[in-house]
């Protein structure tokens, strides 16, 4: 498994799909939290970055990558935008 890297709160905040039913939270240090509609912390665990690239691993063991490109996160077949 990866180590965290120098830039690893980069993208630190909160990333939704359009619909705004799946809530990507990236923690600062490397943890996240994932809501899926009414439910809150479906998924929590931790990530690391790899450049744009991110590794999951979620407190079950589960693990899960995805990529940035150009502000936006491509993650497990999913669109994720920062949210303003």
């Amino acid at each position: 498994m990866g180590e965290p890297l120098g830039d690893q709160d980069k993208y630190v905040g909160m990333w939704v799909t359009a619909d705004g039913r799946i809530r990507h939270e990236l923690l600062p240090g490397g943890r996240y939290d994932e809501a899926r509609g009414g439910q809150q912390s479906a998924y929590q665990g931790r990530y690391w970055l790899e450049g744009d690239h991110i590794e999951y691993v979620d407190d079950s063991g589960f693990t899960a990558d995805g990529e940035f490109r150009s502000n936006v996160l491509y993650h497990a077949g999913m669109i994720l935008y920062p949210e303003r």
